[in-house]
């Protein structure tokens, strides 16, 4: 059986990389791969064979009678031998085919039928004949049968397959799985019961395109096919689950399996919210499933979704070994937690009988009454209670029991073993009665566990089979089960399921620990059991899994070691022996000699040494050998030992100096045979006498041998005087024949021969040497030579220890003390005589002998310093000073004291060492030393006694981790040397750092346990002083809480801003950076894998690294500045070294610093860099870069024109604003005349360039004395001519001056709006800085989704998700039974389809209707959003093909159909979330912005005109006059009455006050929850008594004429700094009431004005303004703005620079791909993509256009220009229209046309003009990062759409919106019929027949029922 899913595209995991890569599968040729393993198990060979033109491969089936192998994959289907060789070829595909249409497919008829792949579905085998069935996704999953023997024969194929002949899923996607079985032939025809029906029971997933009423489970005829019956189809006698929503039960079936006459099927689905795994089962011979039961799985730990399964056996019992996995977030996507996790049949099949009993007997409850069966899949049946014996009388149920049944409880069970890669497939085999399990994953791998008997595991191999490539489900074992074939997305392998015969021994047999293996013994192979012959026998086989199993081995050899001289019986003692038949034998071999027969006794096992002249020879030196021993069975070596042959007549020629003593004494039996000096294993010798070695009884061994044992006197012998030595030996009577003796010393390698005469004494023999002077150069005193007795040739034993000492005295001894010092035996002596006093041998000396030595000579004294307390040590060098300690005992004084000498510290004659003894006061005087009776030795330096002492130190405090540098003052503090000073913080040590001087001691404190408050003290040997009146304090470990920011360029310099605690007990805070060279990291990469198993990171002592000292400025404060790096390092790591304490950065808030490039600045003039950048002041100055604000913020940045500051206003990644003084400042350098514009961001210094200011004049007037002479020119030349002269200088002196005013007013406007504009940016941003901070917090009020969804919905409409259903109560059930099913009419995608284009053909169905409909549609379907994309995208594909034949480039522009309405939906349902995370706040700082601004000038109430926009429309052109003022206003917290400053105009309404006032003390609260400003009145508060409640309309109000003008604070005289309250209105008040709507304000409209009187605030509509006189301005002012009235359009450049940031935000969060771009984004374009490829349109401008309208058009736009819809705030007319602007230049930047303006441009075109072309660049990146990123996001968009619908669906108010849609069926009822019943696929699932059934429930509608 095959079966199951294909399996998803997976690829490994990062963290797993090195570790792949060490598993690398080595190459072979023939098609042949290797795969690795852990180190228990080396790499083995596999065969492997690639199928890539069918990947992804899905099906693999095994024919178990030729072994041959069957692969079905993408449009191929491949048949192999069982060696993987392909035998032959079928292709499959593709097919012109659709899901939306019926075979056969026709183009014409199926317009969306394009060439499609066929992905194989199913692949089985018929049990008679072989023969192979196959059903694919194409044409609707109908089967055919192929050749067994060639793949590419077609035997069986429908060309016009009916419904009932539909088998497989049509979508790749969805799981299909099928089993063939034979039933018994009960109620058939003759065929039947003759041969039994062959059935294919399939179970598959719901697909939503295509016939959508297949049963999950359905049993297809496979034979016989008697006609009119039809192969493969679904026969009403045949049976199916019954369902009774096929969409609500989308099961994902696994795996189909028999078991003891019952079909099971293992699938998933998803149970109440989450996906659980189940088993299933029906019996075979049940055609109508009424033995349907279902029972639930769990494993435990969460394992909750199953991915492979394999049915084995566990101790003798079937059980179903299933891979589980934990899924994400209630999806069906599972994660990489996994287990696997083995159900035992039996459990299986008793917990499925219990549901079944309990359902037919007890109504599905157990005994407490709770439930343990129900009725699943929405059927009617329900649990009965039937007779007790139901169970036993109907096992595979009846017409009357109930079905299908589910039990409640699950079948629990405890995960065998559990994995961190997901498992994907199983397989399980019995080897030597123990279960095997082996896996499969998502990384190409395969496990094997070991299956203990009480269900736990253990993992002990695992083989890389195909790196990267999930292994597929169909993991099969071959028939030898010696192999398993793994299939993979491209390729086929087959893997040894062991690699026994890789170990070649026994012991490395037994360690692999491999389940499959053992040691056969007597054949000499690691195998498999049963591939041992004899393994039934006892000890032939021993398994390599059972770690108490050992190897045969000898356990003792007699004898150990032997003669190599003789031959004897050797006998083995082996334990474990395997058991021998009568006609087995076993033999010995020593060595590579050949076997010889054993003779078992026992245990025992007897066999002959090898003959002497067989043996090999031995090693050079050594006195034996050895060779193994081995036990063998024929050519197989069972066991061996080692065996030691000894050679005794090598010991003799190996000690030739005392070979007798080395015979004797050999660890091997070896005798001496004196008198042919020889040593034998034999206990006889040639001449008789022979020495038994000492291990013999009764041998007196050594002793008995012939030896030169000891000298007859001293061994001291002087050189260069005559001297005869006596030597003493015995038994060496045994020598009887004449011969001569000489004595032998051999000095430096030269031998002396000296005559020796014999004396014997008992046994003693004394030989007397003849005299000789020995002469040879020495550089020590004595010098040891060898002695021996030659006796004629032979050379007699010496005595091991016998040695003569050659002596010098002059040798080393230098002075009269030392030479007196040698031990008296040597004779040495002191001679005075000439040439020169030495030391010689007493009888060498011709002169007199020094009787006493010259007085001590001193010549060093160390330290010539001490405490008076003294207990330091003093070092005095010299000679003479003494032949022993005793001599200088109590003759040293050191300045008068004495001082007394240790022992251990003398050196005779050349060192003294005494310790100093304390005196009472300072002195000083010279050091003495006296020996015996002469005269004392005194020294030149001059020794001082001095009172060191301490007077302070600093710091007084640090961490109690110590490394605290603390210096201590004081004087004379270098007493005594520096080892004899030591510091202290208390008992604590402080480690001196540094040279002492005699002022001060630098040292390093230690840790301490505690804080407390010690002592400092410094020891002087014995002398102690502290610090007086100071105590060094131990303060708690400084801690870091925060530091920011977490990034700088390598420069450095960059301002690191600490917080903690502690901070200032640091007396050397530092920041680290530890840097490795880039050319360093190339050569680690090749160790990098052992630094996987690294816990953390270490830094050792030998790092580089790169650091600055930090500013500590306040116990919780500190700041550091970043080292600069340079780019040639790669930055490691960077911490911060607090004294002893290191905090390593990203332990602070886990966020790792990062290092990067240095900001770039160009120059100033980049074209011209020798040219000065020109100026005009009052302007600012623009600077491009690049990167400017990946690691500075604008407040680290300065900026110096010069000697003065250019003050830094704004800084973006690629801009930096800085306004200069308004005079050209002073250059920095002497010989430069302009200054230069110098930037800092920390230590980088960039100079930009110079700058020259621009202060040209205004152009002069006309001279008057020019026009004067002028006109008497022209008077001289006619009168006529004068007078036109005349004439023409009137007309030009009035245009002059009009020239003058308007370069004048121009000049002075340009000045106004840079002053403004910067003021004004400068505001907004530290306002906006302030909102930062809200924003961080709870600030942004976005909506919940509901209502979201309402205002995007249904804008402006009435909202059905807020409604309720108004019906009676008699009507209720039935209504909402027929929208039941009215809702699983719109799950069929038919019916849908057909629904939608029925309206749209409607006339009367409006452009209103379709966006109302769409919407509807949304709500209806939210809970199947993946069915809802579906349609959306065959609507699209429907559309595209209307446009491809018009305009393509005119799709989607306007919401024309109701494709387009959903589209809309559909992006604002799968970017909420994106709105939420990324877009929402700067959108949110951008409405914040914009208000702030807009609010800061006066807004006209009526009109809505303001002086703050983006929008010339609704711009107040007019010069109002206006003063800011600040009223402090009174609210009311809890009891408490606290002051609120609030900023206001003195023009503003008193609506508008109180909106301000709202604004500021709800700030950042939702608009919904604060109260309206209408349903408050504000009191002016003046005084105690004085309370005058303010209104916009009262009887003070001013009326002229018609106009009334609206109260302002101004009209009431209101003071800046007045104190208001807001307070509820009465109801009396009468005011002018706001229109609100969803959070928008509209202004006041002249219709709400009465009796003619018309409205007015700060100009009147559509006429000249009529300031009053105290307002009016200057004639000359009225009259310039009278001559320009579009000088105000200015007002608009200043907003919008203002506004500039913020709107660039916006637009980048919208437009940035650095982060993954959302995924429905990415999804939608793609599909545009491939409708553009489908339709053959190349044109990119088109798809661009596409794209535009489909996401900004539709969507961003909508958004900008409605804050409303996605934050609970107010949008006022003024806003609007500035959001309008900006939506509008969003729409601009997305067109491909080139932006054109001139000078007939609209100004809103024109505003943005410059900034359009970099927008623009954004749009076209961010479209080509999409289309360049690899598509396949479709899984992921499906597991999206799955967790919005469980995430979202429960706030749609499905009901009314099915109840709403209904209206519109009814509306258009006989249209809608009528189309369904001409629809020839309709008619088929009776779709018109279905609605009418609706009909007929909600309305009681007369059908044709």
């Amino acid at each position: 059986m095959v079966a199951s899913s294909t399996p998803p595209h997976l690829l490994p995991s990062p963290s797993l990389f090195l570790l792949i890569l060490y598993l690398l599968p080595l190459s072979l040729p023939a098609s042949s791969s290797s795969s690795s393993s852990p180190p228990s198990s080396p790499p083995s060979p596999f065969l492997s064979t690639s199928l890539e033109k069918g990947a992804p491969l899905n099906h693999l089936l095994l024919d178990k009678v030729t072994g041959q192998l069957y692969v079905g994959g993408v449009n191929f289907l491949y048949h192999l031998s069982p060696e993987l060789r392909l035998l032959s070829t079928g292709s499959t595909g593709p097919r012109l085919d659709s899901p939306e249409c019926l075979p056969p497919i026709v183009q014409r008829e199926c317009p969306s039928a394009r060439k499609t792949d066929n992905y194989n579905k199913i692949l089985l085998q018929e049990t008679t004949g072989g023969n192979l069935i196959l059903c694919g996704s194409v044409y609707q999953g109908t089967c055919e049968r192929r050749s067994h023997s060639n793949v590419s024969q077609v035997l069986y194929q429908t060309d016009y397959p009916v419904d009932t002949q539909y088998v497989a899923a049509n979508d790749p996607r969805v799981s299909t799985v099928a089993i063939v079985i034979t039933t018994n032939g009960h109620g058939g025809g003759k065929q039947e019961a003759a041969g039994g029906l062959r059935l294919m029971l399939v179970g598959r997933g719901y697909t939503s395109k295509g016939p959508g009423d297949i049963p999950p489970i359905t049993a297809r005829r496979l034979s016989p096919v008697p006609p009119p019956r039809l192969a493969f189809s679904q026969e009403e006698e045949l049976g199916k689950l019954v369902v009774g929503s096929y969409s609500e039960y989308n099961n994902h079936f696994l795996k189909a399996f028999t078991h003891n006459a019952h079909v099971y099927f293992l699938l998933l689905r998803r149970d109440k919210k989450e996906y659980s795994s189940f088993i299933s089962r029906v019996c075979e011979s049940d055609r109508s499933f009424y033995s349907y039961v279902e029972l639930p799985l769990l494993c435990e730990g969460g394992y909750n979704l199953a991915q492979g399964a394999g049915l084995g056996t566990h101790l003798g019992k079937p059980s179903l070994f299933v891979a589980m996995a934990t899924g994400q977030a209630s999806t069906p996507v599972a994660t990489g937690r996994s287990a696997l996790c083995v159900y035992g049949m039996e459990e299986v099949d008793s917990m499925m009988r219990r549901a079944q009993e309990v359902c037919y007997t007890q109504a599905g409850r157990g005994s407490d009454e709770q439930e343990e069966a129900y009725i699943e899949y929405a059927v009617s049946s329900k649990c009965l209670r039937l007779p007790k014996d139901s169970l036993t009388e109907y096992p595979c149920g009846g017409e009357h029991t109930p079905s299908p049944i589910a039990s409640a409880l699950p079948l629990p069970s405890t995960p065998t073993i559990t994995a961190t890669t997901l498992l994907t497939a199983v397989t399980a085999v019995t080897e030597a009665g123990h279960t095997i399990a082996m896996l499969g994953d998502k990384e190409g791998k395969l496990h094997k566990v070991f299956v203990h008997a009480n269900r736990s595991g253990l993992l002990y191999d695992s083989v890389t089979v195909d790196q990267g490539g999930a292994v597929n489900t169909d993991l099969l074992l071959d028939e030898t089960e010696q192999y398993v074939y793994v299939l993979t997305q491209k390729k086929l392998s087959k893997v040894p399921v062991s690699q026994c015969e890789k170990q070649t021994d026994c012991e490395s047999c037994l360690s692999v620990r491999d389940a499959f293996c053992g040691w056969c013994v007597l054949e000499g192979k690691c195998s498999r059991k049963k591939q041992c012959i004899n393994h039934t026998r006892h000890n032939h086989w021993l398994w390599s899994f059972e770690s108490s199993n050992q190897c045969v081995t000898i356990e003792g050899l007699r004898p150990a070691y032997q003669s190599r001289d003789e031959q004897t019986q050797v006998t083995m003692t082996v334990g474990q022996l395997p058991s021998l038949s009568e006609a087995e034998s076993l033999s010995c071999a020593f060595g590579t000699l050949p076997p010889q027969p054993a003779v078992v006794k026992g245990t025992s096992i007897i066999c002959q040494s090898p003959s002497p002249e067989l043996l090999p020879p031995k090693p050079t030196g050594s006195d034996h050998m050895t060779l193994p021993v081995s036990l063998m069975f024929g050519h197989v070596t069972i066991s061996h030992i080692n065996m030691t042959f000894y050679d005794c007549g090598a010991i003799g020629r190996l000690n030739s100096t005392s070979p007798c003593i080395a015979c004797v004494t050999s660890i091997w039996l070896c005798n001496w045979c004196p008198l042919d000096q020889l040593c034998t294993h034999s206990h006889s010798c040639p001449n008789t006498h022979i020495i038994h070695n000492q291990r013999a009884p009764q041998s007196l061994g050594p002793a008995s041998c012939p030896v030169i044992y000891s000298l007859g006197g001293s061994s001291l012998v002087p050189i260069g005087v005559s001297s005869s030595l006596v030597l003493l030996g015995r038994n060496l009577d045994i020598f009887t024949d004449p011969a001569d003796y000489v004595c032998v010393v051999e000095v430096e390698g030269t031998q002396f021969n000296l005559t020796a005469g014999v004396k014997q004494t008992h046994d003693t023999h004394t030989f007397t040497c003849s005299p000789h002077q020995f002469v040879f150069p020495v550089t020590q005193l004595q010098y040891s030579a060898a002695v021996f007795v030659r006796r004629g040739s032979l050379r007699i034993d010496t005595s091991p220890s016998l040695r003569l000492h050659l002596y010098d005295c002059s040798a080393g001894q230098s002075d009269c003390s030392q030479c007196r010092a040698v031990p008296e035996e040597y004779g040495c002596v002191w001679c005075s005589g000439s040439p020169a006093p030495g030391c010689v041998y007493n009888q060498s000396c011709s002169s007199a002998v020094a009787d006493t030595c010259p007085p001590p000579h001193i010549t060093q004294v160390l330290p010539v310093s001490g405490p008076l307390e003294g207990g330091i040590l003093v070092t005095i060098q010299g000679s003479n000073l003494g032949m022993t300690h005793q001599d200088v005992m109590n003759g040293v004084s050191v300045a008068g004291v004495t001082c007394r000498p240790l022992a251990e510290h003398y050196r005779i004659s050349t060192r003294v060492v005494c310790e100093l003894q304390p005196t009472a006061e300072p002195r000083e005087g010279p050091v003495l030393v006296t020996v015996g009776t002469s005269l004392p030795g005194q020294s030149s330096q001059i020794f001082t006694y001095q009172d060191p002492q301490l007077s302070s130190m600093f710091p007084d405090k640090g961490p109690v981790s110590g490394g605290t540098r603390m210096t201590i003052y004081g004087r004379q503090l270098l007493t005594g040397q520096t080892s004899d000073l030591t510091a202290y913080v208390g008992t604590l040590p402080c480690l001196i750092v540094e040279e002492v001087t005699d002022s001060q001691l630098v040292c390093c404190t230690g840790p301490s346990n505690d804080t407390v408050q010690l002592r400092v003290r410094v020891q002087f040997g014995k002398a102690t002083r502290s610090v007086p009146n100071a105590l060094y304090r131990y303060f708690e470990d400084p801690v870091i809480t925060e530091a920011a920011p977490s990034e700088s360029f390598y420069e450095g310099g960059r301002v690191i801003r600490v917080s903690g605690r502690n901070l200032d007990v640091v007396q050397q805070p530092f920041i680290m950076v530890w840097v490795e060279p880039i050319g360093v990291q190339r050569v680690k990469r090749g160790k990098r894998l052992a630094l996987l198993n690294a816990k953390q990171l270490v830094f050792n002592s030998t790092m580089e690294t790169v650091s600055d000292r930090c500013n500590v400025s306040s116990p919780l404060e500190m700041t550091c500045l970043t080292p600069r790096v340079t780019p040639a390092v790669k930055v490691k790591g960077v911490w911060f070294q607090l004294d002893n304490v290191r905090v390593h950065f990203e332990r602070i808030k886990g966020k790792r610093f990062n290092y990067y490039p240095n900001p770039e600045l160009y120059s100033l003039n980049r074209d011209t860099p020798d040219s000065p950048y020109r100026f005009k002041p009052g302007g600012v100055i623009a600077v491009e870069g690049a990167e400017l604000t990946r690691a500075i913020r604008r407040d680290e940045v300065v900026a110096r024109l010069g000697d003065q500051a250019c003050e830094v206003k704004t800084l973006d990644s690629t801009h930096l604003y800085c306004e200069p003084p308004d005079s050209q400042p002073s250059s920095l350098q002497e010989h430069q005349e302009l200054p230069s514009l110098r930037v800092s961001m920390g230590n980088l210094q960039v100079d930009l360039g110079l700058v020259q200011y621009d202060t040209d004049p205004l152009l002069p007037p006309v001279p008057f004395v020019a026009q004067v002479g002028l006109g008497a020119g022209a008077a001289m030349v006619i009168l006529s001519v004068l007078i036109i002269i005349l004439m023409y200088r009137k007309k030009s002196k009035q245009a002059l001056r009009d020239y003058k005013k308007v370069l004048l007013q121009l000049e002075t406007l340009e000045i106004n709006v840079g002053d403004q504009c910067r003021k004004e940016f400068t505001d907004l941003m530290t306002e906006m800085m302030d909102l930062s901070s809200d924003v961080g917090g709870p600030g942004i009020p976005l909506l919940d989704y509901k209502t979201y969804a309402e205002r995007v919905f249904f804008p402006g409409q009435q909202v059905p998700l807020s409604q309720h259903l108004d019906l009676p109560e008699s009507r209720r059930h039935t209504v909402e039974q027929g929208l039941a099913q009215l809702n699983n009419l719109l799950n069929n995608r038919l019916f849908l389809i057909r629904f939608i284009h029925t309206l749209e053909g409607q006339q009367g169905f409006s452009q209103r209707d379709r966006g109302y409909v769409a919407s509807l549609l949304t709500m209806a379907l939210h809970d199947k959003l993946e069915y809802f994309t579906d349609v959306m995208k065959s609507l699209l594909q429907d559309l595209v093909q209307q446009y491809v034949d018009k305009n393509p480039k005119l799709m989607l522009r306007r919401t024309e159909t109701v494709v387009e309405k959903m589209l809309t939906n559909w992006m604002s349902i799968c970017l909420y979330s994106f709105l939420k995370e990324v877009a929402g706040e700067p959108l949110y700082m951008l409405y914040r912005a914009i208000k702030y601004q807009v609010d800061k000038g006066p807004v006209d109430a009526v009109t809505g005109k303001a002086k703050r926009t983006l929008n010339d429309s609704h711009l107040l052109r007019e010069d109002i006059e206006y003063c800011s003022m600040t009223l402090t206003v009174l609210i009311k917290n809890g009891v408490e009455v606290q002051p609120c400053p609030v900023k206001v105009l003195d023009t503003d309404t008193i609506t508008q006050v109180k909106d301000k006032i709202l604004d500021q003390v709800y700030r950042g609260a939702p608009f919904s929850q604060r109260p309206s400003a209408d349903s408050l009145d504000l009191e002016w508060r003046s005084g105690q008594a004085g309370h005058l409640t303010l209104s916009d309309d009262d009887v003070t109000a001013i009326v002229q004429g018609r106009w009334r003008r609206i109260n302002t604070l101004q009209h009431y005289k209101v003071p800046d700094g007045a104190t208001v309250a807001l307070i509820p209105r009465s109801q009396s008040s009468v005011g002018i009431n706001q229109v609100f709507q969803t959070g928008e304000k509209t202004p006041m409209l002249e219709g709400e004005e009465e009796e003619g009187v018309r409205l007015w605030h700060l100009v009147k509509s559509n006429e000249e303004p009529d300031i009053p006189k105290h307002r009016k301005s200057s004639m000359r002012e009225r009259e310039r703005a009278k001559a320009i009235p579009e000088i105000y359009l200015t007002r608009l450049l200043s907003m919008k620079g203002t506004l500039q940031k913020f709107v660039d935000d916006v637009f980048v969060a919208i437009l940035n791909t650095k982060r993954p771009p959302p995924i429905a984004v990415r999804y939608f374009f793609d599909f545009l993509d491939d409708m553009a490829e489908k339709h053959g349109i190349d044109d990119p401008e088109t798809v661009h256009i596409w794209k535009t309208n489909s996401l900004p058009l539709r969507f961003w736009v909508n958004i900008l220009k409605n804050p409303q819809f996605v934050f609970d705030v107010q949008v006022t007319d003024s806003m609007d229209a500035c959001l309008s602007v900006i939506a509008q230049t969003f729409i601009d930047s997305c067109t491909t046309s080139e932006h054109k303006v001139g000078r007939d441009s609209p100004v809103n075109k024109l505003l943005y003009a410059r900034e359009i072309p970099r927008y623009k660049q954004l749009v076209e990146r961010y479209y080509n990062d999409i289309h360049k990123a690899a598509s396949g996001c479709y899984q992921e968009m499906n597991s999206t759409l799955t967790e919005l619908s469980g995430s979202f669906a429960s706030e749609m108010n499905t009901t009314v919106a099915l109840h709403e849609l209904y209206k519109y069926i009814n509306k258009y009822y006989d249209q809608i019929i009528l189309c369904l019943d001409e629809d020839s696929v309709g008619q088929k699932m009776q779709l018109a027949y279905r609605l009418q059934q609706v009909a007929a429930l909600v309305e009681n509608k007369v059908t044709d029922l």
